[in-house]
């Protein structure tokens, strides 16, 4: 079916040189209210949801885990046959690990991520690690999260890190469950330049807003993005593992967009806010040209404003546009609003620690549904019989929770039906077997 999802936020970067944690699941009640989240997105008729374990509070050290609150939350959603896209890294890490300028950081994730999918083995759908992109920017470029440095080399070490754990992760799960699939969810941008004396900075930003999935993807940079990797800490033999280990196979190109994604840029390089000019369809058609992957819109939102239907006119703006997209032949196969809840303090990028409710979920946090919930809720129940008839919808091989084990049946015994046929046993008798 066409996956309509929507998603718990569950960002936890550091702010303060690493003493403040901002758990978005803890400002969003859901610790105290999982169980009516799970009730109240059941209610919607969604039944795909973005969703991962708090890793800050999961995984305590090298093999050392604490499964509680994830085994309740995880087996809830299995009992209501809910297919989670798991979230396993989502601006943040634990503190034992410190931050993304970590070497370790890639082997110690692939250790965690075959424990995750072992522990787990009915789930299917994964984002291993969330907007490598604007983590890698807003942790070692701008100075905001976590490591907090204002560098190229930060950033360049901070990506290829998140992205090689990504990848790492990806061979991991595959050895445990063969028929996964993983859903990139990264930010799709745009830099528009102001005046000609822009053009330059803009068509170097144009580019480098493609170095996490190409890299993810297996993809050979511009001359100019590869000199840049270069000189600023990637090594020949670190850009060359990335070529070699290609699953594209096994991604779902997911893009998010929201206002903010597109930008102007300025004769020295520096940008602004430029709204909406481009807007998702033709955005998400530079990407798919360039990866050639099915796509899925995996995150929108926007305040419910004064008037009290900003988001109710945006939810169709993307929907519309989501359904252009997929007008003009690309397959197309999700489409998220992000996230369930209102969210706190994105209003400052989770910069500072300030307790300021953004009304942009479905439901605000005392799980009373707001105006885009209803219409959401709408939209789902008027197209999700519809949109799988379409020639031009591609549909996900998507094995539900509870089927896992009825299905795990069956395939045991297709291969153990195989091996007979190519390794028989001994005969009992030797002589009419001659």
């Amino acid at each position: 079916m066409f996956m309509f999802a929507t998603g718990i936020e569950n960002s936890n970067p550091t702010i303060d040189h690493g003493k403040t944690r901002i758990d978005q699941l803890e400002a969003c009640g859901f610790y105290k209210f999982w169980k009516t989240d799970f009730d109240i997105v059941e209610d919607m008729g969604i039944r795909f949801l973005r969703f991962g374990p708090p890793i800050h509070k999961v995984w305590l050290g090298p093999g050392k885990y604490d499964w509680e609150f994830t085994d309740l939350t995880m087996n809830d959603l299995k009992e209501r046959n809910i297919v989670p896209i798991v979230d396993l890294c989502h601006f943040g890490l634990p503190d034992w690990i410190g931050n993304f300028q970590n070497p370790d950081f890639p082997r110690l994730f692939e250790q965690y991520a075959t424990d995750f999918a072992r522990r787990f083995p009915w789930v299917q759908l994964y984002t291993p690690i969330n907007e490598m992109y604007v983590c890698a920017t807003f942790s070692a470029r701008y100075g905001w999260w976590n490591e907090q440095l204002r560098s190229d080399q930060g950033f360049v070490t901070a990506l290829k890190l998140m992205v090689k754990a990504n990848v790492m992760a990806m061979m991991a799960i595959l050895k445990v469950r063969a028929d996964a699939f993983f859903v990139q969810s990264e930010s799709s941008e745009y830099f528009h330049a102001e005046n000609p004396q822009a053009i330059k900075p803009a068509e170097i930003l144009n580019a480098a807003r493609f170095l996490s999935l190409d890299l993810n993807y297996g993809r050979r940079v511009e001359s100019e993005m590869y000199e840049y990797l270069l000189d600023n800490g990637m090594t020949k033999e670190e850009y060359h593992w990335f070529l070699e280990h290609r699953l594209k196979a096994h991604c779902i190109l997911g893009n998010d967009y929201y206002v903010t994604n597109e930008h102007r840029v300025a004769a020295d390089g520096s940008t602004r806010a430029a709204g909406e000019i481009f807007g998702y369809n033709e955005i998400t058609r530079h990407y798919y040209q360039r990866y050639r992957l099915p796509v899925m819109h995996t995150e929108t939102n926007i305040d419910e404003g004064p008037r009290g239907d900003e988001a109710v006119n945006w939810l169709w703006k993307e929907w519309a546009n989501v359904l252009r997209v997929r007008n003009d032949g690309v397959p197309i196969v999700g489409f998220t609003w992000y996230s369930l809840t209102d969210q706190v303090d994105w209003d400052v990028l989770l910069r500072e620690k300030n307790d300021r409710v953004n009304p942009r979920g479905l439901y605000d946090l005392d799980r009373n549904i707001r105006a885009v919930g209803r219409c959401y809720r709408q939209l789902i129940q008027d197209w999700v019989n519809v949109l799988p008839t379409q020639s031009v919808c591609l549909t996900v091989p998507v094995i539900p929770p509870r089927a896992y084990e009825s299905v795990e049946h069956i395939r045991a015994d297709h291969r153990l039906h195989e091996a007979s046929r190519r390794f028989p046993t001994e005969p009992s008798n030797p002589a009419a077997a001659e």
